[in-house]
């Protein structure tokens, strides 16, 4: 008799789980809360997958041998809680995948630069000739890939909501860009638990695989303290020359990595900032780590193309630049924004507040923003904390206003930053959604200016 295994969730990753489990001969049910799409609908009827839409069957589910749910279920919800109570063990996505791999896993998690860090790694990899596949929660699932056929190297990108799924992932190769407090409300708004749940994806690693993180980062350092991880450590550092790992002296990368010594100059890397020099360390590790030759990760270095929304040049009008940092949506993000650029700026921020504490912004304000353009239903928080550090402060709900705002107020050699360091739904669908607009608008003044 099959084993029953249900699906909470028809998403992504949920259709790519069915289709594996069915293609391992599962007896496969998928069951979402919501509505499912008409796309996913057909997936699930081409291949004979019995699904429900706008409940949850709770008997049938809780008759299942295992059950896979999507990430943003968490694991006090009832149905879940009831799953476990039960002995029924809840796995995600990637660990399902896990099994049916016989590819070696870079995975990289943090609270921000996991996605720039998991896309320069896959494009080192895909430079190096490697056969490798891209996952997680960047591309298309990893379930569903491995379908279609499996790959020597899968990068995959986790987030601390994958990760608590995890029984037996392990990775080859692990990488934690830095750890800030995020998504409290998941973790009991403790956030050590939101540092345990990270440093989780470190757990069944063996002394023979690599974990690679940025060395000054506090929160990951308190996460080594309270989990021992016996993979050998490649810190990457902004302070410090290391004897194993990588270090930025400021022009130049300097990677030191079982005998082999590189130094990247600045010039040579697409990427700007020094939060993307600490990206850009740990690709360049991963990839020297995989076999990667340094004729490759020097081009690859060259010509890669980040993810839309960070730090992203949209246009030079009238010699004034203007930037689409949209997933800038933490004051942690919007820092190093911030930090990468000597030029005047005029930065539009704001949106749902986090309960972010602007404090840590002001020597960078006081030095580089002549003007803050609040872009939000609510600004009174913001305004309060910049009065009388930021000249000039302005506030709208329009976008397009605040960009036309921008090119009023800017000169030739400004920067018209947009990097929120807030969430985006007071006003928008969603973060890509507020940096679409924007670069729509920016368009729009291109236009008419010619």
């Amino acid at each position: 008799m099959n084993r029953k295994i249900s699906i909470l969730g028809a998403g992504e990753s949920g259709i790519g789980a069915a289709l594996l489990a069915r293609q391992k001969g599962y007896a496969v049910w998928v069951s979402d809360m919501g509505a499912i799409s008409a796309s996913r609908k057909e997936i699930l009827e081409k291949f004979g997958i019995a699904y429900e839409e706008g409940m949850h069957t709770v008997a049938k589910i809780l008759d299942s041998d295992e059950i896979i749910k999507s990430p943003g279920i968490p694991y006090k919800a009832p149905l879940v809680k009831e799953a476990l109570e039960k002995g029924i063990p809840v796995i995600d996505e990637l660990e399902f995948a896990y099994r049916y791999s016989k590819g070696k896993v870079i995975a990289i998690t943090g609270t921000n630069g996991k996605t720039t860090t998991t896309l320069l790694t896959y494009h080192l990899l895909t430079k190096g000739g490697l056969n490798v596949g891209l996952a997680g929660n960047v591309g298309q699932s990893w379930a569903g890939q491995l379908v279609e056929g499996d790959r020597d190297w899968w990068v995959i990108e986790t987030s601390s909501f994958q990760i608590d799924g995890f029984r037996e992932f392990k990775p080859a190769i692990a990488m934690l860009t830095n750890i800030t407090p995020d998504h409290l409300d998941r973790y009991d708004y403790q956030v050590d638990n939101y540092i345990r749940s990270k440093m989780s994806l470190f757990k069944n690693m063996d002394v023979d695989q690599a974990a690679i993180f940025y060395a000054e980062d506090e929160l990951s350092n308190k996460g080594f303290g309270l989990r021992q991880v016996k993979a050998e450590a490649y810190p990457v550092s902004l302070k410090e020359i290391q004897t194993k790992g990588a270090y930025f002296d400021g022009s130049k990368l300097n990677i030191k990595i079982g005998g082999k010594q590189l130094e990247i100059p600045t010039e040579e890397i697409i990427l700007k900032g020094k939060h993307n020099m600490l990206n850009s360390m740990m690709a360049v590790i991963g990839a020297l780590l995989a076999g990667v030759d340094e004729k490759a990760i020097k081009a690859g270095l060259k010509d890669f193309q980040n993810a839309a929304h960070r730090m992203e040049p949209v246009a030079n009008l009238y010699g004034i630049s203007f930037v689409n940092d949209s997933k800038g949506t933490n004051v942690d993000a919007t820092f190093y924004a911030l930090e990468s650029y000597n030029q005047p700026l005029i930065w539009i921020a704001g949106g749902v507040d986090k309960g972010n504490d602007y404090t840590v912004l002001y020597p960078l304000v006081r030095d580089k923003v002549k003007m803050l353009i609040c872009l939000g239903v609510d600004n009174e928080k913001l305004k309060s904390a910049f009065s009388g550090i930021i000249p000039e402060i302005k506030e709208t709900q329009n976008i397009a206003e605040a960009v036309r705002w921008g090119l009023d107020y800017g000169k030739e050699g400004d920067v018209v930053l947009l990097s929120p360091a807030c969430a985006s739904f007071d006003l928008f669908k969603n973060y890509e959604d507020r940096g679409e607009q924007f670069k729509a608008a920016v368009n729009q003044l291109k236009l008419s200016a010619v």
